[in-house]
Protein backbone atom coordinates (compact mmCIF):
# COMPACT_ATOMS: atom_id res chain seq x y z
CA UNK A 1 0.00 0.00 0.00
CA UNK A 2 1.07 3.56 -0.50
CA UNK A 3 2.05 5.17 2.46
CA UNK A 4 0.01 8.84 2.43
CA UNK A 5 0.01 11.79 4.09
CA UNK A 6 -2.32 14.67 4.74
CA UNK A 7 -1.98 18.34 4.44
CA UNK A 8 -2.82 22.18 5.57
CA UNK A 9 -3.00 24.27 3.53
CA UNK A 10 -3.56 28.69 4.46
CA UNK A 11 -4.43 29.93 1.18
CA UNK A 12 -5.13 33.66 0.05
CA UNK A 13 -6.86 34.78 -3.61
CA UNK A 14 -8.46 37.89 -5.15
CA UNK A 15 -11.79 35.88 -6.20
CA UNK A 16 -11.81 38.62 -9.06
CA UNK A 17 -10.94 36.70 -12.04
CA UNK A 18 -12.45 32.98 -10.50
CA UNK A 19 -15.59 31.40 -11.35
CA UNK A 20 -15.37 30.47 -7.64
CA UNK A 21 -13.31 27.89 -5.11
CA UNK A 22 -14.87 24.80 -6.69
CA UNK A 23 -13.70 23.27 -9.66
CA UNK A 24 -15.87 23.18 -12.90
CA UNK A 25 -15.80 22.38 -16.30
CA UNK A 26 -14.10 24.96 -18.88
CA UNK A 27 -14.31 27.64 -16.22
CA UNK A 28 -11.27 29.32 -13.72
CA UNK A 29 -11.41 27.89 -10.50
CA UNK A 30 -9.74 28.72 -6.98
CA UNK A 31 -9.73 25.14 -6.64
CA UNK A 32 -8.59 23.73 -9.88
CA UNK A 33 -5.53 25.99 -10.36
CA UNK A 34 -4.02 24.83 -6.41
CA UNK A 35 -4.74 21.38 -7.90
CA UNK A 36 -2.64 21.94 -10.91
CA UNK A 37 -0.06 23.59 -8.85
CA UNK A 38 0.11 20.69 -6.62
CA UNK A 39 0.31 18.05 -9.49
CA UNK A 40 2.95 19.66 -11.21
CA UNK A 41 5.26 20.37 -7.99
CA UNK A 42 4.56 16.82 -6.52
CA UNK A 43 4.43 15.48 -10.05
CA UNK A 44 1.04 13.72 -9.21
CA UNK A 45 -0.85 12.59 -12.37
CA UNK A 46 -4.06 13.16 -11.70
CA UNK A 47 -3.39 16.04 -9.34
CA UNK A 48 -4.02 15.65 -6.06
CA UNK A 49 -8.12 16.99 -4.62
CA UNK A 50 -8.38 19.40 -2.53
CA UNK A 51 -11.25 19.86 0.71
CA UNK A 52 -11.81 23.10 1.45
CA UNK A 53 -13.06 25.00 4.71
CA UNK A 54 -15.64 27.27 2.86
CA UNK A 55 -16.46 27.61 -0.84
CA UNK A 56 -16.63 30.80 -1.65
CA UNK A 57 -18.68 32.11 -4.95
CA UNK A 58 -17.28 33.36 -7.59
CA UNK A 59 -15.96 36.90 -7.13
CA UNK A 60 -15.10 36.52 -3.97
CA UNK A 61 -12.06 36.78 -1.98
CA UNK A 62 -10.26 35.01 1.18
CA UNK A 63 -7.39 35.91 3.41
CA UNK A 64 -7.18 33.16 5.54
CA UNK A 65 -9.22 29.98 3.16
CA UNK A 66 -7.94 26.86 4.79
CA UNK A 67 -7.69 23.32 2.95
CA UNK A 68 -6.26 20.12 3.15
CA UNK A 69 -5.10 17.29 0.60
CA UNK A 70 -4.08 13.44 0.73
CA UNK A 71 -0.94 12.82 -0.80
CA UNK A 72 2.13 10.26 -1.38
CA UNK A 73 4.26 10.20 1.07
CA UNK A 74 6.81 9.63 -1.32
CA UNK A 75 5.89 12.76 -3.33
CA UNK A 76 5.93 15.09 -0.68
CA UNK A 77 8.84 14.47 1.44
CA UNK A 78 11.80 15.31 -1.27
CA UNK A 79 10.10 19.07 -1.11
CA UNK A 80 9.00 19.30 2.05
CA UNK A 81 11.43 22.40 3.15
CA UNK A 82 10.88 23.85 -0.43
CA UNK A 83 7.33 23.60 -1.28
CA UNK A 84 5.65 27.02 -0.50
CA UNK A 85 8.26 28.55 -2.95
CA UNK A 86 8.18 25.94 -5.49
CA UNK A 87 4.10 26.69 -5.46
CA UNK A 88 5.05 30.62 -5.22
CA UNK A 89 6.77 29.75 -8.71
CA UNK A 90 4.08 28.15 -10.49
CA UNK A 91 0.97 29.81 -8.54
CA UNK A 92 -0.75 32.72 -10.40
CA UNK A 93 -0.24 36.14 -8.78
CA UNK A 94 -4.03 35.80 -7.77
CA UNK A 95 -3.36 32.90 -5.60
CA UNK A 96 -0.94 32.36 -2.92
CA UNK A 97 -0.39 29.40 -0.07
CA UNK A 98 0.90 31.35 2.92
CA UNK A 99 1.81 27.83 4.31
CA UNK A 100 1.30 24.33 4.03
CA UNK A 101 2.67 21.68 6.14
CA UNK A 102 1.69 18.20 7.72
CA UNK A 103 -2.07 18.08 9.46
CA UNK A 104 -2.58 16.95 12.91
CA UNK A 105 -3.95 13.55 13.24
CA UNK A 106 -7.66 14.00 12.81
CA UNK A 107 -7.80 17.01 10.99
CA UNK A 108 -10.55 18.03 8.28
CA UNK A 109 -10.30 21.82 6.88
CA UNK A 110 -14.10 21.69 6.56
CA UNK A 111 -15.92 19.24 9.12
CA UNK A 112 -13.09 20.34 11.97
CA UNK A 113 -13.48 23.92 11.96
CA UNK A 114 -15.55 25.26 14.53
CA UNK A 115 -16.06 28.82 12.97
CA UNK A 116 -15.45 30.89 9.55
CA UNK A 117 -15.22 34.71 9.67
CA UNK A 118 -16.11 36.74 7.10
CA UNK A 119 -15.90 40.52 6.30
CA UNK A 120 -17.78 42.82 4.00
CA UNK A 121 -16.78 46.45 2.66
CA UNK A 122 -19.26 49.16 2.46
CA UNK A 123 -17.99 52.39 1.15
CA UNK A 124 -21.25 55.08 1.70
CA UNK A 125 -19.12 58.03 0.40
CA UNK A 126 -21.04 60.14 -2.13
CA UNK A 127 -18.67 60.48 -4.44
CA UNK A 128 -17.52 57.26 -4.62
CA UNK A 129 -14.71 54.13 -3.91
CA UNK A 130 -11.32 54.74 -3.91
CA UNK A 131 -10.28 53.56 -7.24
CA UNK A 132 -7.89 51.02 -5.87
CA UNK A 133 -10.45 49.57 -3.87
CA UNK A 134 -13.18 48.74 -6.29
CA UNK A 135 -12.31 45.29 -6.45
CA UNK A 136 -13.06 44.44 -2.96
CA UNK A 137 -15.26 47.73 -1.19
CA UNK A 138 -19.16 48.07 -2.74
CA UNK A 139 -20.01 51.94 -3.09
CA UNK A 140 -23.47 52.12 -1.32
CA UNK A 141 -24.76 55.84 -2.45
CA UNK A 142 -26.54 56.53 0.90
CA UNK A 143 -25.21 57.84 3.91
CA UNK A 144 -24.90 54.80 6.48
CA UNK A 145 -26.05 54.28 10.41
CA UNK A 146 -23.78 51.87 12.06
CA UNK A 147 -25.94 52.50 15.54
CA UNK A 148 -28.88 51.22 13.68
CA UNK A 149 -27.17 48.45 11.59
CA UNK A 150 -25.74 47.27 14.62
CA UNK A 151 -28.99 47.36 16.50
CA UNK A 152 -30.40 45.27 13.82
CA UNK A 153 -27.44 42.14 13.35
CA UNK A 154 -28.19 41.41 17.70
CA UNK A 155 -30.81 40.61 17.14
CA UNK A 156 -29.86 37.83 14.54
CA UNK A 157 -27.74 36.20 17.06
CA UNK A 158 -27.68 32.44 17.93
CA UNK A 159 -28.61 29.86 16.83
CA UNK A 160 -31.45 29.99 14.04
CA UNK A 161 -33.18 28.77 10.83
CA UNK A 162 -31.52 30.90 8.26
CA UNK A 163 -33.72 29.48 5.17
CA UNK A 164 -34.70 33.29 5.12
CA UNK A 165 -31.07 34.66 3.99
CA UNK A 166 -30.08 31.13 2.49
CA UNK A 167 -30.44 29.19 -1.11
CA UNK A 168 -31.58 25.92 0.13
CA UNK A 169 -29.85 22.53 -1.06
CA UNK A 170 -31.20 19.43 -1.46
CA UNK A 171 -30.41 17.57 2.21
CA UNK A 172 -28.72 20.34 3.34
CA UNK A 173 -30.08 22.24 6.43
CA UNK A 174 -29.88 26.11 6.77
CA UNK A 175 -29.99 25.87 10.93
CA UNK A 176 -26.86 27.97 11.37
CA UNK A 177 -24.97 29.86 14.92
CA UNK A 178 -24.23 33.32 14.30
CA UNK A 179 -21.55 34.01 16.65
CA UNK A 180 -21.18 37.49 15.77
CA UNK A 181 -22.74 40.20 13.38
CA UNK A 182 -21.38 43.79 13.58
CA UNK A 183 -20.39 47.26 11.56
CA UNK A 184 -16.86 49.47 12.42
CA UNK A 185 -15.21 51.93 10.28
CA UNK A 186 -12.29 51.46 9.53
CA UNK A 187 -8.97 54.20 8.99
CA UNK A 188 -10.55 55.31 5.66
CA UNK A 189 -14.39 55.64 6.71
CA UNK A 190 -15.25 52.61 4.97
CA UNK A 191 -17.91 50.73 7.08
CA UNK A 192 -16.64 47.17 7.58
CA UNK A 193 -19.14 44.14 8.63
CA UNK A 194 -17.72 41.33 10.51
CA UNK A 195 -19.82 37.90 10.48
CA UNK A 196 -18.54 35.01 12.48
CA UNK A 197 -20.50 31.49 12.22
CA UNK A 198 -20.25 28.14 12.77
CA UNK A 199 -20.70 27.44 9.28
CA UNK A 200 -22.97 29.26 6.17
CA UNK A 201 -24.88 28.83 3.94
CA UNK A 202 -25.18 29.76 0.01
CA UNK A 203 -25.19 33.38 -0.27
CA UNK A 204 -26.29 34.17 4.02
CA UNK A 205 -23.49 36.50 3.98
CA UNK A 206 -24.36 39.45 1.38
CA UNK A 207 -28.33 38.61 2.00
CA UNK A 208 -27.52 39.48 5.86
CA UNK A 209 -25.70 42.13 4.47
CA UNK A 210 -28.26 43.36 2.30
CA UNK A 211 -30.89 43.41 5.02
CA UNK A 212 -28.90 45.38 7.47
CA UNK A 213 -27.23 47.99 4.81
CA UNK A 214 -31.31 48.29 4.26
CA UNK A 215 -31.47 49.28 7.90
CA UNK A 216 -28.64 51.62 7.98
CA UNK A 217 -29.80 53.63 5.71
CA UNK A 218 -33.44 53.56 7.03
CA UNK A 219 -35.46 52.11 4.69
CA UNK A 220 -35.98 49.14 6.37
CA UNK A 221 -36.96 49.26 10.28
CA UNK A 222 -34.57 47.52 12.86
CA UNK A 223 -36.55 44.85 13.70
CA UNK A 224 -37.21 44.24 10.31
CA UNK A 225 -34.03 41.69 9.64
CA UNK A 226 -35.07 39.29 12.42
CA UNK A 227 -38.98 39.75 11.11
CA UNK A 228 -37.90 38.63 7.97
CA UNK A 229 -35.44 35.89 9.80
CA UNK A 230 -38.29 34.47 11.62
CA UNK A 231 -40.55 34.57 8.55
CA UNK A 232 -38.89 31.48 7.71
CA UNK A 233 -38.96 32.12 3.59
CA UNK A 234 -36.68 33.99 1.24
CA UNK A 235 -37.99 37.69 1.23
CA UNK A 236 -37.59 39.04 -2.29
CA UNK A 237 -36.77 42.59 -0.59
CA UNK A 238 -34.00 41.42 0.69
CA UNK A 239 -31.27 41.88 -1.44
CA UNK A 240 -28.05 39.52 -2.19
CA UNK A 241 -25.01 42.04 -2.50
CA UNK A 242 -22.63 41.70 -5.06
CA UNK A 243 -19.57 39.37 -4.34
CA UNK A 244 -16.56 41.52 -4.91
CA UNK A 245 -17.53 43.30 -1.54
CA UNK A 246 -16.62 39.69 0.81
CA UNK A 247 -13.53 38.13 1.62
CA UNK A 248 -13.22 35.08 3.90
CA UNK A 249 -11.16 36.11 6.68
CA UNK A 250 -10.43 33.68 9.33
CA UNK A 251 -10.98 29.85 9.66
CA UNK A 252 -10.75 28.46 13.59
CA UNK A 253 -10.14 24.99 14.75
CA UNK A 254 -10.62 22.83 18.32
CA UNK A 255 -7.13 22.02 19.76
CA UNK A 256 -5.63 19.08 18.36
CA UNK A 257 -7.18 16.49 20.70
CA UNK A 258 -10.77 17.67 19.54
CA UNK A 259 -10.74 17.46 15.58
CA UNK A 260 -11.47 14.19 14.90
CA UNK A 261 -14.57 14.97 17.76
CA UNK A 262 -15.25 17.78 16.30
CA UNK A 263 -15.70 16.44 12.53
CA UNK A 264 -17.94 13.45 13.46
CA UNK A 265 -20.55 16.22 15.40
CA UNK A 266 -20.59 18.56 12.69
CA UNK A 267 -21.28 15.72 10.46
CA UNK A 268 -24.49 15.66 12.28
CA UNK A 269 -27.94 17.10 10.89
CA UNK A 270 -28.80 20.05 12.84
CA UNK A 271 -32.28 20.87 14.26
CA UNK A 272 -33.33 23.66 16.73
CA UNK A 273 -32.56 22.69 20.22
CA UNK A 274 -30.26 19.40 19.06
CA UNK A 275 -28.89 17.70 16.66
CA UNK A 276 -30.26 14.71 14.56
CA UNK A 277 -27.59 11.41 13.70
CA UNK A 278 -28.93 11.12 10.59
CA UNK A 279 -26.79 14.47 9.27
CA UNK A 280 -24.92 13.44 5.90
CA UNK A 281 -24.45 17.21 4.61
CA UNK A 282 -22.71 20.50 6.44
CA UNK A 283 -21.35 23.24 4.80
Amino acid sequence: MTALVRLRLDIGYDGSDFAGWARQPNQRTVQGVIEEALGRVLRLDPPPVLTVAGRTDAGVHAHGQVAHVVVPVAAYYPVTGTLPRRLAGVLPADIRIWRIGQAPEGFDARFSALSRRYVYRVCDNPIGVDPMRRHEVLWHPRPLDLDRMNAAAALLLGENDFAAYCRRREGATTIRRLLRCDWARDSTHVAIATIEADAFCHSMVRALVGALISVGDSRRSIEWPAEVLAGGTRDSAVQVLPPYGLSLEEVTYPEAAHLADRAQETRRIRVLGGVSPEERHAS
